[in-house]
């Protein structure tokens, strides 16, 4: 038989049954492309293609795939977004096919998060037969491999509907400034996947927390994000303020928490502050629990003490694990701090303050 991709060998007939592929990418050249490579491995069998997410729904459905390719931009629904709902309802081994930019390089870490078995990048020489075959071999072995529903999507779809039903779920606050990484991975390592969403202001340059919330995001079950404008915040959700000249405030609407952005036009010290996401959620104080942890200077410690005599749990770091013994220090002096604990006890009480708000009776909070 010809090969259906000229000069690259084909591996040897077995006995075993080829598995099922489903490509999906927008471009036909691509797609073309793509199916050729593949054909030329007796073990793949392209069974069906796709240039959108809506025609990748039917046809997956429709031809059963062992693996699908996925273009990681498409117009429309964008592959990540299709991963994601992929993922949650019909798991499966996705391969991912990423162009070779700096965006792209960031959405595949994203795609390798949400549950894809592997990333490829688009070839700059599509007809080397040593791509080809590196190819066919990593759609193979992504075929063969168990793919469950990841981690997060468990978490996020088990208390979906529990969400939606609850109109008191609390919201973690967190303010941390210098030693705050180290300090913030403890506390959230120790903290309920299945907990309420978080919302944290760590000052730090807007390039490093970006590298920060992917890495949280890699090493934690949550899902773990730059906080957005006007995004629901969920149970199973952390989101830090963007280091961007924002501020960050906590809304709440309907039972569903959500974050606002805003400028700098308070002139505050610092941008985001931590002074400024406390005061948003006084009016809330009863189903907040908030922390400060090691950090330079006193931000935080106005909002916290105002959260506090509203009704809120509020939590510091002591001196012996603080690296810097500033934030939660010029909260304690002021009685802002209701308890402070070392490092290692932190997310155990906070766990613990959330479980205590599940049984306490509604008190007086902003809907």
């Amino acid at each position: 038989m010809q090969n259906a991709v000229d000069g690259a060998p084909r591996p040897p007939r077995t006995a075993h049954v080829a598995k099922r592929v489903v490509i999906v990418d927008d471009s036909r050249a691509i797609r073309n492309w793509l199916r050729a490579v593949l054909a030329a491995d007796h073990r793949l069998e392209v069974v069906g293609e796709a240039d959108c997410a809506d025609a990748a729904r039917r046809v997956i459905r429709e031809t059963q795939p062992d693996v699908v390719t996925l273009d990681i931009e498409m117009p429309g629904m964008s592959g990540l977004e299709f991963l994601d709902k992929l993922m949650r309802l019909n798991p499966l081994p996705v391969v991912m096919i990423s162009g070779s930019t700096a965006e792209n390089c960031d959405a595949t870490i994203t795609a390798l998060t949400l549950g894809a078995v592997d990333c490829l990048l688009k070839p700059s020489n599509g007809a080397d037969e040593a791509v080809m075959r590196h190819i066919s071999k990593r759609v193979f072995s992504a075929s063969c491999s168990q793919v469950q529903q990841s981690r997060k999507a468990q978490v996020t779809d088990r208390l979906r509907e529990t969400m939606k039903l609850s109109k008191r779920t609390p919201l973690v606050l967190i303010g941390a400034s210098t030693g705050g990484v180290a300090a913030l991975g403890e506390v959230l390592n120790d903290l309920r996947p299945d907990g309420p969403p978080v919302v944290i202001v760590q000052h730090m340059p807007a390039k490093f927390l970006l590298s920060f919330a992917q890495v949280l995001n890699r090493d934690l079950p949550q899902d773990v994000a730059i906080a957005r404008e006007a995004e629901p915040l969920m149970v199973g959700q952390i989101r830090l303020a963007p280091a961007m000249g924002q501020h960050t405030r906590i809304e709440r609407q309907g039972g569903i928490w959500s974050c606002r952005l805003s400028d700098n036009i308070e002139n505050a010290l610092h941008c985001p502050s931590v002074d400024v996401l406390f005061n948003s959620a006084q009016d809330y104080a009863t189903d907040i629990i908030a922390t400060l942890l090691t950090g330079l200077g006193k931000d935080g410690a106005n909002g916290m003490l105002a959260l506090r005599e509203g009704g809120a749990q509020t939590f510091g770091q002591d001196a012996a694990t603080s690296v810097v013994y500033g934030m939660p220090r010029a909260a304690y002096e002021i009685g802002a701090v209701g308890k402070q604990l070392p490092l290692h006890k932190l997310g155990p009480a906070i766990n613990r303050a959330v479980a205590s708000h599940a049984k306490a009776k509604p008190g007086r909070a902003g809907s």
